[in-house]
């Protein structure tokens, strides 16, 4: 048995709260990108593949794929799912031609990486318009953590975030790279912003 991520883990926990709180992160993420009619869609991120398969049950998008750093996230989401159109790369050099695809998908990833700025120009270039991010909501991030009794020491941050944006410290990091909001929501405890480009 493949040893599991934190992703993983995160998804596959029973505990009903955590669970309601994925639940509704899912349903205001695809209330926002539905609309949009994708025909095309990149999960940058994707882990092992969760939202890919989320994805496809909502029949958003004709050319769904994903892409992710962890050799161990894609080898479980590929046992997981056989058919997912899932692949190891870097953030920082997608693949990809300019503009392939009609949105891409960055679902609690910047958070993670040194280098967020560099990881949202390759998203913008790789996108034909419409780039979908979601980040811890902090400080109600790491308090809900903190109040469950999870990263006590680290005052309830969990160990393998590096940045920490409020909801409107991160709507001037999109904005600094020179995107434009097209609708900013909130799922506790996650900020939502779909941008596009100028």
């Amino acid at each position: 048995m493949l040893k599991t991520t934190t992703n993983y883990e995160k998804h596959s926990n029973k505990n009903p709260f955590q669970q309601f709180l994925i639940n509704r992160f899912y349903k205001k993420l695809f209330e926002i990108i539905k609309p949009l009619k994708p025909n095309s869609v990149l999960d940058a991120g994707a882990g092992e593949g969760f939202t890919l398969v989320k994805l496809a049950r909502c029949k958003i998008g004709k050319r769904v794929e994903g892409i992710d750093n962890s050799e161990r996230a894609v080898k479980i989401g590929k046992k997981m799912y056989p058919g997912l159109n899932l692949i190891q790369g870097d953030i920082y050099n997608l693949p990809y031609k300019d503009n392939s695809f009609d949105i891409v998908l960055c679902t609690e990833v910047l958070e993670h990486l040194e280098d967020p700025g560099r990881a949202l120009e390759e998203l913008k270039r790789v996108t034909k318009k419409y780039i979908m991010l979601t980040v811890p909501n902090e400080p109600f991030f790491r308090l809900a953590n903190f109040f469950r009794g999870k990263y006590i020491l680290n005052f309830g941050n969990h160990p393998e975030h590096i940045n920490l944006w409020t909801s409107h410290s991160f709507e001037n990091f999109v904005k600094s790279k020179k995107l434009r909001i097209s609708s900013k929501k909130y799922s506790f405890p996650w900020t939502l912003i779909l941008a596009r480009k100028q």
